[in-house]
C-alpha cells in the first residue's frame, strides 16, 4: 500500500500561482488530477517513476510544472496564471507503472486531496 501526503493549496487571486507537494512512501509514478463541483476527474499532471517522463493535460499546459525529487519520493506542482476555472480538489495519485499516464484508472493510490480556489 502506497501512502501519500498532500500539502499546498488555499485560496488566490486570479493571475497568481500556487505550488502543490506530494510525498509517497515509495518510489512510483505520481500525477495530480483536479476535481470541480458537478464535475468529472480531469487529469493534470503526471512525472514517471524514471524522472524522464512528463505528461500535461492540455487545459494546463504551458501555465502548470511538475516536478519532482526523486530522494524524497515528493512530486512537486507549481501552477502560475491561475485562473477562476483552475478551482478545484486536488488529488495526488501514484502507480507502479513507468508511464506518465493520464488515465484515472491506471492510478491506484490517491492522497485527500487539498482544495485549490482562484478568485476572480
Amino acid at each position: 500500500q502506497v501512502q501519500l501526503v498532500e500539502s499546498g493549496g488555499g485560496l488566490v487571486q486570479a493571475g497568481g500561482s500556487l505550488r502543490l507537494s506530494c510525498t509517497a512512501s515509495e518510489r512510483t509514478t505520481m500525477g495530480w488530477f483536479r476535481q470541480a463541483p458537478g464535475k468529472e476527474r480531469e487529469f493534470v499532471a503526471a512525472f514517471g517513476r524514471s524522472g524522464s517522463l512528463e505528461n500535461y493535460g492540455d487545459s494546463v499546459k504551458g501555465r502548470f510544472t511538475i516536478s519532482r525529487d526523486n530522494a524524497k519520493n515528493t512530486v512537486f506542482l507549481q501552477m502560475n496564471s491561475l485562473k477562476p476555472e483552475d478551482t478545484a480538489v486536488y488529488y495526488c495519485a501514484a502507480r507502479r507503472g513507468m508511464m506518465a499516464s493520464g488515465r484515472t484508472d491506471d492510478y491506484n493510490y490517491w492522497g485527500q486531496g487539498t482544495q485549490v480556489t482562484v478568485s476572480s
